[in-house]
């Protein structure tokens, strides 16, 4: 039986990886002509092979070595893939773990999506595929890494401590004052408009701004009934407009668990395919168990997904493998004084680079000042939004660039 053995990696082009690191790669299976094959695959594409015979020494070299991501066989000895893929979520909740196996069977796929593998394969596995799979597994896991940079620098707050009634009776005045802002997104190439996000507004001074309106939906639980009332009052102009202007949509989480969220008979499913539907990473998807399923019953809609305020919120793999967006915002935040800060520069700059090779674009958000826009653009964000371009009114602002 083979042990744990350091593969060096052939000189080549890294054509199925980000391009600015050499990623490392564990693989596990028992056999070891199996092994060799799915070793020698990856070391061609670039990446640097460790080897395990087992899971058992798959779970000792992850402890002594961080990896990029894991391609494990699942019926090995001592340890199986699956019993592997526990171990590692036990220790890391991001790294991606792809699963091979040559029996496949209903169970053992469930215990693999429970337990959060990314990928499933058959084998005997094509090896262009599985070098697709693991480049864009390494560039997932990447993302998860740099969300945890940027929310170890940023911070954020919320919703002091109310009394729950007179918590109920500000609510309720919301809802009543309930009106929606837009704010233009437009494209980083050349100015021109590309949509409008909808923000909520309420004359209601006790709750002063939408995190604050969230927090008290969250704490009523009626977080429901906030976003059938922001959607209905959002779609309303954008139907009204002529153009192809794309309307972005902000959801909580708890919305995908709304009925009235994937009913065709709303005024912003009449227009599904103009529209973004926003999935903040402040919420955890966990009480969602069949996120997965409802998101792709949105998109058979026409509607498309972004990741909402990456850098500030739930820092991980999930929202990427879950929601498997089209597009992703990066929250203000990060955005914020970038012009001046280095460390926001470069993470900015590496996830952009590795969102475009994931084929998503890439929304700068808060934009306060032309130094702020100018760097966003070198780093390769597709599209801006912020300050600097227009503030958020009534149907609908014009905008500078």
């Amino acid at each position: 039986m083979t042990s744990s053995v350091r593969e060096q990696p052939a000189v080549s082009s890294l054509a199925t990886a980000p391009s600015f690191a050499q990623p490392r790669i564990l693989v596990a299976d028992d056999d070891d002509a199996s092994r060799g094959l799915l070793a020698r695959a990856l070391r061609s594409a670039g990446y640097e092979v460790l080897l395990a015979a087992n899971g058992r020494e798959a779970t000792e070299v992850i402890r002594a070595t961080p990896v990029d991501a894991v391609v494990s066989d699942i019926a090995m000895p001592e340890m199986s893939g699956i019993q592997l893929l526990k171990a590692i979520r036990q220790r890391d909740a991001d790294v991606p773990v792809v699963l091979i196996t040559g029996s496949p069977d209903v169970e053992s796929a469930i215990q693999a999506v429970r337990h959060g593998a990314l990928l499933y394969l058959k084998k005997p596995v094509d090896l262009d595929e599985l070098t697709r799979v693991m480049g864009r597994a390494v560039r997932l896991g990447r993302i998860a890494r740099l969300k945890q940079e940027a929310l170890a620098l940023l911070s954020g707050g919320g919703l002091g401590g109310a009394d729950l009634l007179a918590l109920e009776s500000s609510f309720d005045r919301t809802l009543e004052t309930l009106w929606i802002a837009y704010q233009p997104i437009v494209r980083a190439s050349d100015g021109s408009l590309f949509g409008y996000e909808a923000l909520m507004r309420s004359g209601e001074a006790s709750l002063p701004n939408p995190g604050a309106i969230l927090d008290a939906a969250e704490r009523l639980d009626r977080v429901d009934e906030l976003g059938r009332a922001i959607r209905a009052a959002a779609a309303k102009p954008i139907v009204a407009m002529k153009g192809d202007a794309v309307l972005f949509v902000n959801l909580h989480s708890r919305d995908l668990l709304d009925a009235t969220l994937f009913s065709e008979d709303t005024l912003l499913a009449s227009i599904a395919s103009r529209v973004v539907l926003e999935i903040t990473e402040r919420a955890a998807l966990d009480d969602v168990s069949d996120a997965r399923e409802r998101i792709a019953r949105l998109r058979a809609q026409g509607y498309r997904i972004a990741v909402d305020d990456l850098g500030a919120g739930y820092a991980g793999l999930t929202s990427f493998v879950t929601l498997e967006p089209e597009l992703i915002k990066l929250d203000m935040s990060l955005i914020r004084g970038i012009d001046q800060n280095p460390t926001k520069r470069s993470l900015v700059r590496s996830v952009t680079t590795l969102c475009k090779e994931l084929g998503l674009l890439v929304v700068a958000e808060g934009v306060e000042t032309r130094a702020e826009r100018d760097v966003v653009v070198e780093c390769g964000c597709d599209l801006v939004q912020g300050y600097l371009l227009a503030k958020p009114g009534r149907p609908f602002p014009s905008y500078v660039w």
